[in-house]
């Protein structure tokens, strides 16, 4: 990852999920998945892969490619009958600088993913392992669980799912998101006065109209 890139996405290992979706229009993001690690942050840049349902060659194929601080990007079309990672997928990664997994299909082992808090997020765990007969696509542009993910793209996950954004809108986020923090600690300190009569409140059902 180079330098002014990955300057650029630290700046979101604190901001939470809801920050970065309230500023994409609460349009975009990962749906529908699981966390199967405990409460490790997940940032990284994405390594899109394209697998048939139940299929994991071509994760096998981005194994080899994979560069330090990526995330596995999985479209595996949300298929949950079969596993497409397991715990001797996630330890060689790991060992590589692998920032976790976002899977539209499910994983085994989960147990593993747990104990070791490595970023994994998923539709489910089932016992039954995957077949290695592809096809299979890397790079490509893929959905997980309604995003359309791009490899490069930022990735960020904590205990509230996931989201992912062109590195292009990166500065102009940040911006927006800094302006959300600013105006929600000014609610935390009004509702900390204690008082019934709240500005924020009374805004809103002002603007419905009741």
């Amino acid at each position: 990852m180079h330098d002014a890139p990955h300057a650029l996405l630290a700046q979101f290992a604190p901001i939470v999920t809801p920050h970065i979706s309230d500023n994409l229009q609460r349009m975009s993001g990962i749906v529908g998945l699981q966390r199967f690690h405990r409460s490790k942050k997940l940032l990284g840049t994405a390594l899109t892969v394209k697998c048939r349902p139940g299929d994991n060659l071509f994760i096998y194929k981005a194994l080899t490619e994979l560069q330090p601080g990526q995330v596995l990007v999985i479209d595996g079309a949300g298929d949950t009958a079969n596993a497409l990672v397991g715990e001797l997928i996630m330890l060689y990664a790991q060992a590589h600088g692998c920032a976790g997994f976002v899977i539209d299909g499910a994983i085994r082992d989960s147990q593993a993913f747990y104990d070791a808090d490595f970023p994994c997020y998923a539709r489910s765990v089932i016992h039954r392992g995957p077949y290695k007969l592809g096809p299979g696509v890397l790079h490509a542009p893929v959905t997980v669980g309604g995003q359309v993910i791009q490899s490069g793209d930022f990735v960020v996950g904590d205990e509230d799912g996931v989201v992912s954004f062109s590195p292009a809108e990166a500065a102009s986020l940040l911006a927006a998101i800094e302006k959300t923090q600013h105006k929600e600690q000014g609610i935390k300190d009004e509702i900390a006065t204690g008082q019934r009569q709240q500005a924020w409140l009374t805004a809103v059902l002002q603007s419905a109209g009741i």
